[in-house]
């Protein structure tokens, strides 16, 4: 069972007052599906893969990464002086002898997920398997299981009220990611007195 160390949260570059990754944002339903996983492993330049990389190594990391896409690496500042917003996460997720690396690139404003990525240590360097880049998504790691979730919003729906809520887990299986669990939770309308409904898929 892999032990997963985060690391501090931009704490002075966003607001507190936002709550998360996971609550704001149009999505798609299809945000993430098996296309997240990258097919070819992408070099990167930095970090070394002897240490885990602070957030400032991280955007490096992202920044270098020919897998990210240019929007992304465009978008990515500093908040507030020099606080990026990235939530990085380290963790075994894929059998390295390093600890793979999980990458979130948040927004500032309100800390929605706008991308993750996974990096796995291969030949001395961290190279990318994974990404999603249809926000509002959040990866992170879960008892040796990638876990991403994604919310989904219908077309009138409100930036606080998303329709549904997209959980899914995927497996390192014979040196790529495999989708083994996706579970969908309906939201009832506000008020209508009707319970949400989770369906697996």
């Amino acid at each position: 069972m892999a032990v997963v160390v985060a690391l501090a949260l931009f704490a002075s570059a966003c607001g507190t007052g936002g709550t998360g990754a996971r609550d704001e944002g149009p999505a798609h339903a299809d945000a993430v599906g098996g296309a997240g996983a990258a097919k070819s492993l992408a070099p990167a330049a930095t970090p070394s893969a002897s240490a885990a990389p602070d957030p400032t190594q991280a955007v490096r990391l992202v920044k270098a990464d020919p897998v990210v896409s240019s929007e992304v690496k465009r978008e990515l500042k500093p908040c507030v002086s020099d606080g990026y917003p990235v939530d990085v996460s380290y963790g075994e997720l894929t059998g390295a002898d390093a600890e793979d690396i999980v990458v979130n690139v948040l927004s500032c404003g309100d800390q929605v997920g706008v991308a993750s990525y996974v990096y796995r240590e291969q030949d001395g360097e961290y190279r990318n398997v994974f990404k999603a880049e249809e926000p509002p998504v959040y990866a992170e790691i879960d008892r040796g299981y990638l876990v991403v979730t994604e919310q989904v919003y219908a077309k009138d729906d409100a930036l606080s009220n998303p329709s549904s809520e997209n959980v899914i887990s995927y497996k390192w299986i014979s040196g790529h990611f495999i989708l083994k669990d996706r579970t969908r939770t309906e939201y009832g309308d506000l008020g209508g007195g009707d319970d949400s409904a989770a369906t697996e898929g």
